[in-house]
C-alpha cells in the first residue's frame, strides 16, 4: 500500500488498509513521534467495529480489545519504554503474538525488529502535514 491521505480521511483509509491486507494479521508501525501511529490504529480498531475506549499502551505496553462477534480480538502493543529486545521478550510480547488469528497492532517496533514475526507488515507513516500523512508498506 501507498498512500497519500488526510487525516479527516483516516476512517476510510483504515477501511482500506484492513480490506488490502484482509489475510494478514500483523502489523508493526513506523513513525516518528506525532506522527499518527496510535490515530491509525484507533481508526484500524474502529473499523474492526471495536467498542471498547482504545488508548496508547505506552505505560501498560500491551492492551487487549475485543471485537465484537469475532473469536479473536486486537493486541495493540507499544514498545516505546523497552530498552531491548531483552526488555520486550521480558515483558512478554513475544507471547502474546504467538496466536495467528488475533490482530497485533505494534507501535514503535524499532526497539526490538527482530522479534517481529516474518509475515508482519512494516507500516511506515510519514508526517507530511498537520493535515496530511503518507502510508506505505512492505
Amino acid at each position: 500500500m501507498n498512500s497519500r491521505y488526510n487525516i479527516d480521511d483516516i476512517n476510510n483509509v483504515a477501511k482500506q488498509f484492513l480490506d488490502e491486507f484482509k489475510n494478514n494479521r500483523c502489523f508493526a508501525f513506523f513513525a516518528e513521534m506525532g506522527s499518527g501511529k496510535t490515530t491509525f490504529v484507533h481508526a484500524l480498531c474502529k473499523a474492526l467495529q471495536v467498542t471498547d475506549n482504545i488508548s496508547s499502551p505506552t505505560f501498560s505496553i500491551i492492551n487487549e480489545y475485543e471485537i465484537p462477534n469475532a473469536s479473536n480480538k486486537i493486541i495493540h502493543m507499544d514498545w516505546y519504554r523497552l530498552k531491548n529486545t531483552a526488555d520486550a521478550i521480558e515483558a512478554g510480547v513475544q507471547d502474546v503474538m504467538q496466536n495467528n488469528n488475533d490482530y497485533v497492532f505494534i507501535e514503535w517496533p524499532e526497539i526490538a525488529v527482530d522479534l517481529l514475526p516474518a509475515n508482519c507488515i512494516r507500516v511506515y507513516i510519514n508526517f507530511m502535514s498537520e493535515s496530511e500523512r503518507e502510508i506505505t508498506t512492505s
